[in-house]
């Protein structure tokens, strides 16, 4: 294929230092071949509120494509490739905490236990988990980087740092402080999908994404990367022992409000059925 055919794409860090997302951007494009040869590049670290304010720039960017949980907003400004990428799982968080603070999570029930008890959750100032997490009456402390809302939790500046069942794993091993464990028993859940974006007028980059990820449901490939991806944290995290707290998610749009309740029900299933076949 000649040279002229090749296009690099920047990710966003956060999403290129991810091994799940950039496997499953790999397998979208090798989907697509017509589109000529390519090579992904890491761009350069920034918080998740830049990066999207970036991608919608008009002149020189500094990244082509990102993940992150949509909303109405985003869908407005940004091109939203409506494909959930972790098959619903992001709308599922577990609590990150200290071992000197799992006690405080002991007889949670309900949300309403969760309020009571004045458990403080850390997110992301740009996630859309804070909104959501504030509707529900849950207090929240935020910051615009990461890495800082870790040290947060590990100074006792909040109790649980819900994090994304498909992603807590990775950032435990990654982070690698033995006082951070995962509490046990609950299960906050609301229906976010989490869409590749990119610039609202790069028409030819979202057409290749949305094109491959099609040809990977059809053909097997991508409920082949969700169980070899997610398949662990599923089983390691015992999520149909949990008790679940739902929330609603009033800032999605109609179709990725359908999307979302439609991915939430049948992942689910998709954790009951896989129970039932280990448990006969």
């Amino acid at each position: 294929m000649s040279e002229e055919h090749s296009r690099s794409y920047t990710l966003w860090y956060r999403n290129y230092d991810s091994g799940a997302v950039r496997s499953l951007l790999e397998l979208a494009l090798d989907k697509t071949p017509e589109y000529g040869s390519y090579r992904l590049l890491r761009s350069e670290e920034m918080a998740q509120g830049r990066a999207l304010m970036e991608l919608a720039r008009e002149e020189r960017k500094l990244l082509d494509i990102a993940t992150v949980a949509t909303t109405q907003q985003r869908e407005e400004d940004l091109h939203a490739i409506p494909v959930p990428i972790d098959g619903g799982l992001l709308g599922l968080r577990v609590c990150v905490t200290t071992r000197d603070r799992i006690s405080r999570f002991e007889g949670i029930n309900s949300l309403d236990d969760l309020r009571k008890r004045d458990i403080v959750i850390g997110q992301g100032a740009h996630w859309p988990d804070t909104p959501i997490l504030e509707a529900a009456g849950i207090r929240v402390v935020t910051h615009s980087r990461y890495e800082v809302l870790l040290r947060m939790l590990e100074n006792g500046r909040f109790d649980c740092f819900a994090r994304g069942v498909s992603e807590v794993l990775y950032d435990l091993e990654k982070h690698s402080n033995p006082d951070l464990v995962i509490e046990p028993d609950l299960l906050i859940a609301y229906p976010m999908p989490s869409y590749f974006f990119t610039a609202p007028k790069d028409h030819e980059t979202a057409q290749r994404i949305r094109l491959g990820l099609e040809r990977a449901i059809e053909d097997g490939s991508f409920a082949r990367y969700l169980q070899t991806w997610y398949g662990r944290p599923v089983k390691e995290l015992e999520l149909n022992r949990r008790i679940t707290i739902d929330l609603p998610n009033p800032y999605l749009s109609e179709e990725s409000a359908r999307i979302g309740r439609r991915t939430l029900e049948a992942l689910r299933r998709r954790i009951e059925a896989a129970v039932s076949q280990v448990e006969s």
